[in-house]
């Protein structure tokens, strides 16, 4: 009985044993492979933070570009605002030059025929006519036309036979249009039903 006792107590403490190694060699093997997966991810998760790295850095390069080239733009649209504003007749009165040259010269001459001087006025209107031709300047001679209260200016109604009513029956002073842009309405005198005859 006693030897029994014994022989099973060396077997459970045998058992026991192989059940522990077992039970901490497997442990010692799952850890193994934890840690070697962490390693296996460690290079991918660098990889990853480097990528985002260089993806900000070029970001930035573009944003810093991006910068200089907008602020470039603004001071060159700057300058060119400021050129126009300065210069943008300069076509123009150098057309209109010579219109000047030529009233200088008639008013020079101290005596001078009427057929002469009428000569030299219409010289000096075709070179104006001209100035205005190369800008596209075009003058509005409505008579005879309906009203049209965007491009004439009536300073007066008057009672016609002859005419529908609201039709330009005087110009007193001519439009001019730039480029199809009103520079000037003409002034007109627009015609109106006859008043009936008081009886």
């Amino acid at each position: 009985m006693t030897q029994n006792s014994s022989d099973d107590a060396q077997k459970d403490s045998l058992d026991e044993s192989v059940i522990t190694g077992n039970f901490q060699s497997g442990s010692e093997s799952n850890e193994d492979v934890v840690q070697e997966k962490n390693d296996s991810e460690m290079p991918e998760e660098i990889d990853e933070i480097e990528l985002c790295r260089r993806q900000a850095a070029e970001s930035h390069d573009k944003y810093v570009r991006i910068s200089a080239e907008l602020e470039n733009y603004r001071k060159r649209a700057g300058r060119d605002v400021e050129n126009a504003r300065l210069y943008g007749a300069e076509r123009l009165v150098q057309a209109l030059l010579p219109v000047r040259d030529s009233l200088e010269a008639a008013v020079s001459v101290e005596q001078v025929d009427v057929e002469v001087l009428l000569e030299g006025k219409k010289a000096t209107l075709r070179l104006l006519d001209s100035a205005f031709e190369q800008f596209d300047i075009k003058e509005l001679d409505p008579e005879a036309e309906p009203f049209d209260p965007s491009k004439h200016e009536a300073i007066t109604l008057a009672s016609s036979n002859t005419v529908e009513p609201d039709t330009v029956i005087t110009v007193v002073q001519k439009g001019y249009v730039m480029h199809e842009r009103l520079l000037r309405p003409a002034r007109v005198i627009v015609s109106k039903e006859p008043d009936d005859d008081l009886t």
